[in-house]
C-alpha cells in the first residue's frame, strides 16, 4: 500500500514490512500522527515491498524479521543493495540473538521490540535517519551479555590484507559476494577465497562472525 497523500509538513519518509494486518495499520497511523514523520507505504512481504519502493522515495524502513516468504533478516542486504541511503530499522517480538547479530552484520541501522512505546519508536527513527543506531533496551542487554560472556576476540594469526579488509567492509555494508566482487573488481571465485582466509585469520565459520569480530577489533569501520 503506497500512501500517496502524505502531508507537506513530513521531514522523515516512513515505510513499513509487517504481514499482521492490525499491527501494520496501527504502526502506519501512529507515525502518520507524529510530528515530522509520514507513513509513506506499507507492505505485507518483503516482495510486495521491493518492486514498490523503486518508485516510492523512502528515509527509514521498519522491517519485520517474521515474515512470509522472504525472512525481513535475509532481505535486509537485498533493500541495502537497491536503496543504499534508506535506514532500515528491524522489528521482532522477541530478542533472538542470531537474528539480532545477523540482521545488524547485514547492514540494518537498528533492533527495536514491537512492545516499543510511541514516543521512543519515534526517537529511534529520527535517530536512525540521523545516522545513530538505536536498540530497544532488551535488545541492547542481550548483545551486552553476549560480548561479556565470548570475552574479547582472538587476534588474528595473520594480519589481513587489503583485500580481506575492503570485502569485510563491503560485507558489512549489505554487499552480497557477488556484489563485492563487482566493486572489487575480481572474481566470486577470489572473494570467496578472500573470505576462506579471513574465516581462518580471525577463527570465525561465518561472516556475520567475520564482521562482527572485525569490527570488534577496530579492522574496520
Amino acid at each position: 500500500m503506497l500512501n500517496r497523500g502524505v502531508a507537506s509538513t513530513c521531514s522523515i519518509r516512513v515505510a513499513i514490512v509487517e504481514d499482521d494486518v492490525p499491527l501494520r495499520n496501527g504502526l502506519c497511523r501512529m507515525v502518520q500522527g507524529a510530528e515530522g514523520l509520514c507513513c509513506n507505504a506499507a507492505f505485507s512481504s518483503v516482495e510486495e515491498a521491493l518492486e514498490a519502493l523503486r518508485g516510492c522515495p523512502t528515509d527509514v524502513l521498519l522491517l519485520d524479521i517474521g515474515l512470509p516468504g522472504m525472512a525481513g533478516s535475509d532481505a535486509v542486504p537485498v533493500f541495502r543493495q537497491l536503496f543504499p541511503d534508506m535506514a532500515i530499522l528491524m522489528l521482532t517480538v522477541f530478542s533472538d540473538r542470531s537474528k539480532v547479530f545477523a540482521s545488524i552484520c547485514n547492514g540494518a541501522r537498528g533492533y527495536l521490540l514491537k512492545s516499543t512505546p510511541p514516543g521512543q519508536l519515534f526517537d529511534a527513527i529520527r535517530a536512525a535517519y540521523a545516522g545513530g543506531s538505536p536498540l530497544s533496551p532488551e535488545i541492547a542487554r542481550e548483545i551486552v551479555d553476549l560480548f561479556q560472556k565470548t570475552g574479547p576476540p582472538q587476534a588474528p594469526a595473520l594480519p589481513l590484507t587489503a583485500q580481506e579488509q575492503q570485502l569485510l567492509w563491503l560485507l558489512s555494508q549489505g554487499h552480497s559476494y557477488d556484489s563485492s566482487a563487482r566493486q572489487m573488481n575480481v572474481s566470486v571465485n577470489t572473494v570467496r577465497n578472500y573470505i576462506r582466509s579471513v574465516y581462518d585469520k580471525l577463527h570465525v565459520h561465518s561472516k556475520s562472525a567475520a564482521v562482527s569480530a572485525a569490527v570488534r577489533q577496530g579492522l574496520i569501520g
